[in-house]
């Protein structure tokens, strides 16, 4: 997919119903309902500044709410923000709900600080009664919402700041949602034969979450290697070289073996129009057609707002392509090793491909042999890679699985901590989680997971939340 159509706003709907029968009502100081109703109009078009929306006006009849409908499907907007501006007659929201495409809904109601009437007695005062009356309204539409048989619909309450908060988290999932469903996967070139339970269904996987899935020939990854060119391998090389540290026991040429390995991935993901390419690289075809897995992370995959992962997880790979579309920042894949006890921490970490980019840390990589293939009869056996310590601070750790047809998402919160590179081969770091460790992976394991995660700076959780409400995702977040 086009870099720019991932990097774009959020983009909305505006579903904002009133009253035909107040439209015309008019106080002298203040104006009609229906003038008074443009303003709020206006100010929540303001707080919703982060937004590209689509604005088909306030909705008073059946027609109205027709033309909204089609106005936002064909904006493609990522979900519909709707509002009662006060009570109104339901017949236009009701038919909304039944005819409206498999849009996301964010439901909102908004609590104002005070009145700004004192009696009704007044007629100004009357009609901003009327208009006042957004609670009316939402309860109202609200059993509509449970009547009518719709998924993705998220009901919520506050302040309008408070509102405005939620719904920027509700926008960033339904954005991720939308391109998610726009996406390539590219899967080279088979499902990994060691970890059967990494295995997801294909036909679930387009018609249920959105992307679809290639499968990349080894053939086409060799004709890659072999048509590279020598002032590329040279530049990237030189590149690596220049920006990291390299241990004295590096061989060159199976540095440029590396080199060339990690390029040709990039050099098929472009090709191929792939957002999320998941490297199968530890399979055999793999160290026959490149002799070496590849070790390195091409910048192209962060400019371009993909992700590269290994082991011919799609699950995983998906949690960290979302993760990246929510947070466009660097994010890392994992499996956890071992428990310390003693310290109420865990080892984490993953050989081959690991995003070592992140700009703040580069002091943490250092080129080194990949000492697990070194003693293999491949051409490049212990070829290095970006023996990365993964950036310390706390990370929100999350995968997604199927079970049975449907998909779950796991999460919970760990800190990375600093320190020196412990574990040769892998990119790692040792994480102390929130949630005491023991009970943690005792919640996972009962949850049924695999090995792999995603990580990434910052928690992103309600953010996961709400993706996971809007796919129809059973959702758990270990606290």
């Amino acid at each position: 997919m086009e870099t720019s159509k991932k990097q774009r706003k959020a983009r909305a709907g505006l579903l904002l119903i009133a009253s035909p029968r107040f439209k015309n009502l008019n106080g002298p100081k203040r104006g009609t309902y229906h003038e008074r109703k443009l303003k709020a109009v206006e100010e929540i078009k303001e707080s919703l500044d982060f937004l590209d929306i689509t604005d088909p006006g306030i909705v008073y009849e059946r027609d109205d709410a027709k033309r909204a409908m089609d106005l936002f499907y064909n904006a493609k907007v990522d979900f519909i923000y709707a509002e009662f501006l006060s009570w109104s007659e339901d017949f236009a929201w009701i038919r909304f709900l039944r005819d409206c495409p498999d849009i996301p809904i964010i439901f909102c109601n908004v609590a104002k600080p005070r009145m700004t009437f004192e009696t009704t007695l007044d007629e100004d005062d009357f009609v901003d009664y009327l208009c006042a009356g957004t609670l009316v309204g939402s309860l109202e539409a609200s059993g509509s919402i449970k009547r009518v048989p719709r998924k993705g619909v998220r009901t919520v309450a506050g302040t309008r700041s408070q509102i405005t908060e939620k719904v920027r988290v509700f926008a960033c999932a339904a954005r991720a949602r939308a391109i998610l469903r726009e996406s390539n996967v590219g899967l080279m070139a088979n499902m990994n034969e060691a970890m059967w339970s990494t295995y997801i269904d294909n036909y679930d996987l387009f018609t249920k979450i959105g992307p679809e899935i290639h499968y990349l020939p080894y053939s086409d990854y060799g004709t890659e290697i072999e048509n590279l060119k020598p002032e590329e391998v040279k530049a990237y090389a030189d590149e690596l070289a220049g920006r990291y540290s390299m241990t004295d026991d590096v061989e060159y040429d199976k540095f440029i073996g590396c080199v060339k390995a990690t390029l040709a991935i990039q050099k098929m993901a472009q090709k191929n129009d792939i957002d999320c390419f998941v490297y199968n690289d530890i399979d055999q075809a793999t160290f026959r057609t490149a002799g070496c897995r590849a070790g390195f992370y091409p910048q192209w995959f962060n400019e371009n707002v993909s992700v590269l992962v290994p082991e011919a997880d799609i699950g995983a790979g998906l949690a960290t392509y979302v993760l990246k579309l929510m947070s466009g920042r660097n994010v890392n894949f994992i499996e956890p090793f071992h428990i310390e006890d003693d310290f109420g921490t865990f080892a984490g970490g993953h050989a081959g491909p690991n995003d070592h980019n992140d700009p703040a840390w580069q002091q943490n990589v250092i080129i080194s042999r990949d000492v697990r293939f070194a003693k293999t009869n491949w051409k490049y056996a212990g070829a290095p890679f970006a023996w990365y310590r993964i950036s310390p601070g706390m990370k929100t750790v999350a995968g997604i699985y199927e079970e049975n047809g449907r998909y779950k998402l796991v999460t919970f919160m760990a800190e990375s901590l600093p320190g020196k590179h412990m574990l040769a081969t892998y990119s790692h770091t040792i994480f102390k989680p929130v949630v005491p460790v023991k009970e943690l992976f005792e919640k996972v394991l009962n949850i049924g997971t695999t090995q792999h995660f995603a990580v990434v700076d910052g928690d992103w959780r309600p953010q996961l939340e709400a993706f996971s409400e809007i796919m129809g995702f059973d959702f758990f977040d270990i606290r």
